[in-house]
């Protein structure tokens, strides 16, 4: 695959510092299929933040496009966690008049549909996106949006039963932005996974990244086990929450499995690559012309696997227990 760094015209005062400060073009030429070769699509990519889960949907997302053979040049911005940034990237991707939005995490595109109702946007790690007011429903999405969930629909009960019943907690803490409408929902989740039991719910909300540390550490005392959804502004601060949880020997639990790797002690989590390679192929139906994306049911994840880290097991003093070995995936 060729690629090709160009600089970014900006529209805008606050839009050139964002791209400037935020994002890279690059040119992208499929080697597969059978796209139109004479045919160059601008797409501009929005992401909310720089996480390893994002990240991963938008290398899904590109590959999908790639594997088309479409020839795509690609406005890629961070918004670094702030919602202004994303409003002003997406005003400026309609100002370039893109062909196509890929809007990646729930922020992000909100921000794309209040730029336009006209360009084609297309969204991943979205939560809950009908709740977010982004589609109609799955099955009809209306308008010019379309995309896949990060919401995996027996995850969170899966990890609940799991932090409860197999390690045997008796108080978790969790710790989320309030402002992240996708963090909303599953925190009502979980608190209806702990319906009927006898555990407590101890919650610590953070407005960003940097209140994440000692939120975590306000919970040491009061938690036998701490459960991070998939919330941005924590998840792009994992780091600060898997040092507290192994110095104070607390197990991390977290909702996808680009964590674990990173050093939190499991999940019941997604491919994130996965559901960015599905939007993108939705990408390539509507840039083909092929359907808009009121036509193309959203989707779901289709699997969900439980993933355990066995260095962050001793770190974070778990024991492990033989009969998990029926159940998960090991990471060494």
């Amino acid at each position: 695959m060729l690629k090709k760094l160009k600089t970014v015209a900006a529209v805008g005062m606050m839009g050139a510092l964002i791209l400037s400060g935020c994002g890279s073009s690059e040119e992208s030429n499929g080697d597969g299929g059978s796209g139109d070769s004479e045919k160059t699509y601008k797409v501009g990519i929005s992401q909310i933040v720089a996480h390893p889960s994002l990240d991963a949907a938008t290398v899904g997302f590109k590959k999908a496009l790639e594997e088309a053979g479409l020839k795509v040049e690609y406005d890629e911005q961070n918004a670094q966690g702030e919602m202004p940034n994303a409003q002003a990237i997406a005003s400026n991707f309609v100002g370039d008049q893109v062909d196509l939005i890929f809007a990646n995490a729930t922020p992000a595109a909100q921000s794309a549909l209040n730029a336009t109702t006209d360009i084609p946007i297309v969204f991943t790690s979205v939560t809950d996106p009908v709740g977010a007011e982004l589609i109609t429903s799955f099955e009809e999405p209306g308008g010019n949006v379309t995309g896949t969930s990060d919401m995996y629909p027996d995850a969170i009960p899966s990890t609940i039963k799991f932090i409860v019943e197999d390690y045997g907690a008796k108080s978790i803490g969790t710790i989320y932005n309030t402002g992240e409408q996708n963090s909303i929902v599953q925190i009502d989740e979980m608190k209806k996974a702990l319906e009927g039991t006898s555990v407590e719910l101890v919650e610590r909300s953070v407005a960003t990244s940097a209140d994440v540390k000692q939120a975590a550490e306000s919970l040491m005392g009061k938690v036998d086990a701490i459960y991070i959804i998939t919330d941005n502004t924590v998840v792009s601060a994992l780091d600060a929450v898997i040092q507290v949880s192994n110095d104070n020997d607390i197990p991390l639990f977290v909702g996808e499995t680009d964590s674990v790797e990173k050093g939190a002690f499991a999940a019941y989590g997604i491919s994130y690559e996965a559901i960015g390679y599905e939007a993108g192929k939705m990408a390539v139906e509507i840039l083909k012309g092929e359907k808009s994306p009121a036509e193309i049911p959203a989707q779901y994840p289709t699997e969900v696997k439980l993933v355990i880290n066995k260095k962050a097991a001793e770190e974070m003093n778990v024991e492990l227990k033989e009969e998990w070995n029926d159940i998960a995936q090991f990471l060494e």
